[in-house]
């Protein structure tokens, strides 16, 4: 008999998906600056459906040396200096960061974080970078991602966010764009009615 699949744990094969979106200083994770950082994590109801659960998010400081790419910053829009953005460095951001997911992790009864992100290898490469850089251990898989550009273009036929939002009826506001925290929470979004799709229409369920 066909029973429903109810935990995170057993949905994913012991991963346990957080949705991330990093903006950066420029696209060389080596060089330039991580500087926002957000993450949301997910919960599943009685039926079997994703939704979001918890959202952090970080302003970073650019480390010692870091260069900022100035199309990178007009295309972003953040002023590193600026007073407002009570920015705290990429060792402290991370180190809080993964211990809040790792209780999270744990308490749903998963085995190790996996990030989802649009275009996820590069949300990876600048989380890998400052890992390398400021000796963290890093609480996502190393290289093992969910990208939702990929789901997308399955799901809806679409691989930008904002035309993959748009094709799931799911809204979007260019002006709020490119800021980590209201990507991130697109995101998973995105990624949560992809799933819950598949879940509609009977896929994943396993046998008892």
């Amino acid at each position: 008999m066909n029973e429903k699949i109810l935990s995170l744990a057993k949905r994913f094969r012991g991963y346990f998906p957080i949705i991330v979106d990093v903006e950066t200083g420029g696209f060389d994770p080596k060089k330039h600056a991580l500087l926002e950082i957000a993450a949301v994590t997910l919960e599943m109801d009685g039926e079997g459906f994703l939704k979001p659960k918890n959202t952090y998010f970080y302003a970073i400081n650019p480390f010692e040396g870091a260069q900022l790419d100035p199309s990178s910053m007009a295309f972003t829009g953040i002023i590193p200096d600026h007073p407002f953005r009570m920015a705290v460095d990429e060792k402290k951001a991370l180190k809080e960061l993964f211990t809040q997911l790792k209780t999270e992790m744990k308490e749903a009864s998963c085995k190790r974080c996996v990030l989802v992100g649009h275009n996820a290898a590069f949300d990876l490469s600048f989380i890998n970078a400052v890992c390398e850089r400021q000796h963290l251990k890093s609480a996502f898989h190393p290289f093992t991602t969910f990208d939702t550009a990929a789901l997308s273009a399955l799901a809806v036929g679409e691989t930008v966010l904002a035309n993959a939002l748009a094709a799931a009826q799911l809204d979007f506001d260019t002006q709020q764009a490119h800021s980590a925290l209201y990507d991130a929470e697109r995101t998973a979004e995105l990624f949560c009615f992809i799933v819950n799709r598949w879940q509609q229409l009977g896929g994943w369920r396993h046998s008892g």
